[in-house]
């Protein structure tokens, strides 16, 4: 039996599953963030070789494309992993070639619509054509991501990560490569699809078999999932706004300078926003099968993952207030020293992005589609009534006060309604309470002189997990997982 061929069932309810999760979350964080250095490697000769102008023609069009994706996405990938690791094989089958045609169509409306955008603003035609082509690059990139749920399914991270670094791989080098050969601005906007391709058939490789590649456009299907869904949809949507909506009224009620602070701290973010859905993410099978088949097994796992959230996150947090200054730097220079307490109220979102998504994919394994919609609904009106309130009086430090609240209100909502869900779902106090305990020497390096901030973050992490050990507060799962690096299932 190949590997792609591996019955489901005998690794989402194994005891092996939790620490191959764990150690999944950990490959999907650490090729996430190769990627990213992979891609700093090519940004600074892609800004000298187009130029000011270009490249911010450039970016234009790569921004448009990434609106696209975040409104056309929808949370079909993660219905798609729902639903794969609880139908039979057979209902399992149609359903996700249904959701293959549901994809198709979504991106293939939302490139249409960017190019009906650009048609309608003036724009010429190589921003144009480079729309198209930087579309089409964005369907092979929707297409795999759904493809690949099987692998998500089985918890074949390491494959996930492996496909996920060939894209990045491919694309930084052609990018270089174009630089190399003088190209002009069209050819860069083409390279997503080079990338996308190869991600696509090395998935579409690994789960032959396990994963139909025909699209089906059954429209009594559609409705269902749609119908399903759709709260969900808008959920995701909210979400992907809320923030980009603080830039966009900054740039109504404030001056352009202030602007430019705010999102010198906000690029930094929005790198590590990602970050606790791919560490969570990676338990998210495991809690949908939990949800239906072992109420007591969904209740422990919503519990460790609740915790564990808490803990990465007050570590994420910790690093940037004190590594701060660094990250500022390296991003705009020295001269952005005006960004770095902008950061540092940013910075302490990151614990409730954790806190909010792991309280989200139990929500979203019971089919708690509504309740997804009225957290991300509450924290886009905390976003707007307080960047509004703040931003005149406050600049870019009152648009990081409104997003940040904003996410604590996501975070506070997400476990109030887990909570009324089911009872015994409700998070657990005592774990997080020592963890913010612990997390209070470690802030007190700060205090020592002379150190860099880097240091500081390196260190400060020493006390911080130190104190949990001894503690005994960090959970068994985690431990379990180190020391057993051989891939995962």
């Amino acid at each position: 039996m190949s590997a792609a061929d591996e019955p489901l069932v005998d690794v989402l309810d194994s005891p092996e599953a939790g620490p191959a999760a764990i150690r999944g979350g950990a490959l999907r964080a650490g090729g996430y963030m190769a990627g990213i250095l992979l891609s700093l490697v090519s940004a600074p000769f892609v800004v000298r070789h187009l130029g000011t102008v270009d490249f911010g023609r450039y970016t234009l069009v790569l921004s448009i494309i990434a609106l696209v994706a975040g409104l056309t996405e929808g949370g079909v990938a993660a219905v798609g992993l729902r639903e794969y690791t609880t139908r039979p094989e057979g209902e399992r089958d149609r359903l996700m070639r249904n959701l293959l045609g549901v994809r198709l169509v979504l991106t293939v409306v939302g490139v249409l619509g960017a190019l009906a955008f650009t048609l309608l603003a003036g724009y010429d035609r190589t921003l144009v054509l480079g729309t198209a082509l930087a579309g089409i690059g964005l369907l092979l990139q929707s297409m795999q991501n759904l493809v690949a749920v099987p692998l998500a399914g089985n918890l074949r991270y390491g494959w996930a990560t492996v496909t996920d670094l060939a894209r990045q791989i491919v694309t930084v080098s052609i990018t270089l490569a174009l630089v190399i050969a003088g190209a002009e601005l069209l050819p860069f906007l083409a390279v997503s699809i080079a990338g996308g391709a190869v991600a696509l058939v090395m998935t579409a490789t690994l789960v032959r078999g396990a994963m139909p590649l025909r699209p089906a456009f059954d429209p009594a299907e559609w409705w269902l999932l749609i119908r399903d869904t759709l709260p969900y949809a808008a959920a995701i949507a909210l979400n992907v706004a809320y923030f980009r909506i603080a830039i966009i009224l900054m740039s109504l009620v404030s001056t352009a300078t202030e602007t430019g602070v705010f999102s010198i701290s906000f690029r930094i973010l929005e790198v590590l926003l990602p970050i606790p859905a791919l560490v969570i993410g990676a338990v998210f099978p495991i809690v949908a099968r939990a949800a239906r088949d072992d109420p007591a097994r969904l209740a422990y796992a919503t519990h460790r993952i609740f915790e564990t959230a808490v803990i990465v996150g007050l570590w994420f947090v910790l690093c940037v207030e004190l590594a701060a200054p660094f990250l500022v730097e390296v991003l705009a220079g020295a001269d952005a020293g005006a960004s770095v307490p902008v950061l540092r109220w940013q910075g302490v979102a990151l614990l409730a992005t954790f806190v909010a998504v792991g309280c989200g994919f139990p929500l979203l394994s019971l089919h708690r589609h509504r309740d997804l919609l009225v957290a991300n609904g509450v924290a886009l009106v905390v976003s707007v009534g307080l960047t509004l309130g703040l931003v005149p009086s406050l600049g870019a430090r009152g648009a990081a006060i409104g997003t940040t609240a904003a996410e604590f209100a996501l975070a506070l909502m997400s476990g109030v309604l887990l909570a009324r869900a089911r009872a015994e779902l409700r998070p657990p106090l005592a774990g997080p309470a020592i963890a913010v305990l612990c997390a209070l020497p470690a802030a007190a390096v700060v205090l020592i002189p002379g150190l860099h901030e880097v240091a500081r973050a390196a260190l400060a992490s020493v006390v911080y997990f130190g104190a949990l050990t001894l503690l005994g507060r960090v959970p068994q799962e985690l431990l379990d997982a180190i020391p057993r690096l051989r891939p995962a299932p």
